[in-house]
């Protein structure tokens, strides 16, 4: 990892991925916290759609929180940084943004910007997550972390769906906000998707 004050220096992307419940918000808040104590200034943004906790903060599920700016699409990330000077641009939840929000990581980079962002690698399916492997590529820094199997306790690489306690069918949709009631964290073996 690059020492902090390297970052003043020359932009990077870092992306911080795994299932739920891996603790991929929690990791964003240690990061930005750090970033603050080193006096740089962060900008830190979440999609409006993810409400699940509190609807201006960012929140790990084991209660963690830091404030944002919440944001409809990446359109309005894009017109907030440019009328603000930062140091480190933070963006949680990263996969509920379009492909713009690619552009504007580059972007950030390019100039200078340490730029940090979270979310889901795969979705409920097991398949890539909209645009989080396309900045999983281009990052420098990628951390892939893991939770626990709900079912046989070994390290969870993936996210299960559960609907009224089943599997949720690969037909359902894509996008679909929830946490404990709807989700677990599960290895390759206990995922199941019904066909």
């Amino acid at each position: 990892m690059v020492d902090i004050v390297e970052y003043s220096k020359r932009g990077s992307i870092e992306v911080i991925v795994g299932p739920m419940y891996a603790g991929k918000s929690e990791e964003l808040i240690r990061r930005v916290n750090r970033a603050k104590i080193a006096d740089l200034k962060v900008l830190t943004f979440k999609p409006a759609i993810d409400d699940r906790y509190c609807s201006n903060n960012i929140t790990s599920h084991n209660g963690k929180k830091m404030g944002c700016t919440v944001v409809e699409s990446a359109k309005e990330i894009k017109e907030y940084i440019e009328k603000e000077d930062f140091d480190v641009l933070a963006i949680d939840e990263v996969q509920f943004f379009g492909e713009g929000v690619i552009e504007i990581c580059q972007k950030a980079a390019e100039e200078g910007k340490r730029v940090i962002v979270s979310g889901l690698d795969m979705d409920f399916r097991g398949e890539p997550f909209n645009v989080t492997p396309n900045l999983m590529a281009i990052g420098e820094y990628v951390t892939k972390l893991t939770a626990i199997c709900r079912v046989c306790k070994m390290p969870a690489t993936r996210t299960q769906r559960l609907v009224n306690g089943e599997p949720a069918k690969y037909s359902d949709p894509i996008i679909m906000v929830g946490a404990k009631e709807s989700y677990e964290a599960r290895c390759r073996r206990c995922h199941r998707v019904i066909k």
